[in-house]
């Protein structure tokens, strides 16, 4: 099994945002608590320990949590150790929720992982893998924007200041050599910081004229009549940059190894498992949505956001690397020290024994 694969067949990096509040990028519930499966008789527990708490978003760029909770992929890996999942809709409160110990584990995106990772001063998380790249795109009013030249002038709507997406879509703007002022979002192209739920209302009021914005927002806007005039994902070396990661609190690492290696385990068998049937994994995704978040995507939304996701057992660190220079760059923060930021030791055990490559860390992995 390749360590990248698509679905059928990220990520900008904010250490220390003074003022800032870094959101997750996506739709879903705050915190909501889901039992899961059940557990398999005579199944034993890991070390001992009663359950492990999972947390992750009602996204579907967290396809591997999504169909690892609904086909009970992690529940059968942990044994009798109950797999509790906690759904939420912005990276800030998983990571508080991490900090507090009220999750022992997380998919999450790079901006909050690497916000929570300096505002700790790197004691309280680390990286244990990746899950998935992909799936932003600049989505325009065909009317109003028919070339890359045209955004140059135009309201372009970026999820929140500082986040994954705005700083790709600010990097963008100043390799085409445009200018604009990162915090008030003023320029040669005006930056509209807005949430991804209000987003295809702004877009179908008109209020702006394109959006640079993760899945399934892009897929809903095209279903409102907007077109991609960009995939971020050609901008990166083989169209690869981490969307989603997995975390772990440093103390829960330390004592719980074992159940860390299971979830891991469940997490690389998931991804194999959506690679060879795509067609019921997605299913399996909504039907998880439409119980976290209480609505399913149509059909409509739920299939191109689907194809535009790549799943990812490596956590492409040198993309994390990447988009922190481009933030710094953007004058947003100063650079952060993310070594020490990843610990793969677990995952590549994992891929030892299923045979496969061992992934990399950038040098930014435990010393």
């Amino acid at each position: 099994m390749p360590a990248t694969k698509p679905l059928r067949r990220t990520l900008a990096v904010l250490a220390a945002l003074p003022l800032l509040v870094l959101a997750g990028c996506g739709y879903g519930s705050q915190a909501k608590d889901d039992g899961g499966v059940e557990i398999a008789a005579g199944a034993e527990k890991i070390d001992g320990l009663d359950s492990v708490r999972v947390g992750y978003f009602g996204n579907i760029t967290h396809a591997t949590p999504l169909v690892g909770n609904q086909k009970g992929f992690f529940q059968k890996e942990l044994g009798a150790t109950e797999a509790k999942y906690a759904v939420f809709s912005a990276g800030p409160s998983e990571i508080e929720a991490l900090n507090s110990g009220s999750i022992d584990i997380g998919w999450i995106g790079p901006s909050p992982a690497i916000n929570g990772y300096a505002k700790s001063e790197g004691r309280n998380l680390r990286i244990i893998g990746g899950s998935a790249s992909g799936g932003v795109k600049l989505v325009v009013n065909p009317d109003k924007i028919k070339s890359l030249e045209d955004v140059k002038g135009k309201r372009i709507a970026t999820p929140q200041l500082g986040n994954t997406q705005d700083v790709a879509f600010l990097n963008w703007v100043a390799e085409r050599g445009w200018k604009v002022d990162a915090l008030s979002g003023k320029g040669d192209v005006t930056v509209v910081r807005s949430d991804n739920k209000v987003t295809p209302d702004a877009f179908q009021s008109g209020s702006v004229d394109g959006a640079w914005v993760p899945e399934p927002t892009a897929s809903r806007l095209v279903a409102q009549g907007g077109k991609v005039l960009l995939d971020e994902s050609t901008l990166w070396p083989d169209e690869k940059f981490v969307i989603t990661n997995i975390i772990v609190r440093q103390e829960f690492l330390k004592e719980h190894p074992k159940v860390v290696e299971a979830v891991l385990r469940a997490s690389v068998d998931t991804n194999e498992w959506i690679e060879a049937n795509p067609d019921d994994a997605k299913a399996a995704a909504n039907a998880q949505l439409e119980k976290d978040t209480g609505k399913a995507l149509p059909a409509g939304v739920l299939d191109p956001a689907w194809e535009s996701i790549r799943l990812t057992d490596d956590p492409l660190a040198a993309t994390l690397d990447a988009q922190a220079d481009h933030a710094v760059e953007a004058g947003l923060l100063e650079q952060p020290d993310l070594n020490g930021i990843y610990d793969l030791t677990l995952l590549n055990k994992v891929l030892k024994a299923k045979g496969e490559p061992a992934v990399d860390d950038a040098g930014l992995g435990v010393k």
